[in-house]
């Protein structure tokens, strides 16, 4: 399993909000809940399920702004993707917090 953090940066919008592109964004992953979890930050999404998965919604994903009408999008995409042993985003979150009450 992988957890994919990205980054939509819609670009030449009429205002400096764009919480209603993340809205637009956030209805494309809830038609994924059977295959994926996410959670919105404040700076960006978490993603996590199976890497061709991921990849293939983030593409998605990508084009969710210009079918909103704009000319140009940037996309930030880290992946973290652990082959040696399951993890998961709340794993890694329980990782940290157990260390922190040591």
């Amino acid at each position: 399993m992988a957890i994919v953090d990205v980054t939509i940066i819609p670009v030449g919008t009429d205002s400096p909000s764009v919480s209603s592109y993340v809205a637009d964004i956030h209805k494309v992953l809830k038609q994924y809940e059977d295959k994926i979890t996410y959670e919105l930050t404040p700076m960006s999404t978490l993603i996590e399920g199976e890497l061709t998965d991921l990849l293939r919604i983030v593409q998605e994903l990508h084009e969710v702004p210009f079918e909103n009408g704009l000319q140009r999008v940037c996309t930030n995409i880290r992946i973290d993707d652990r082959r040696d042993k399951k993890h998961t985003m709340a794993g890694k979150l329980q990782a940290v917090r157990s260390k922190l009450s040591e």
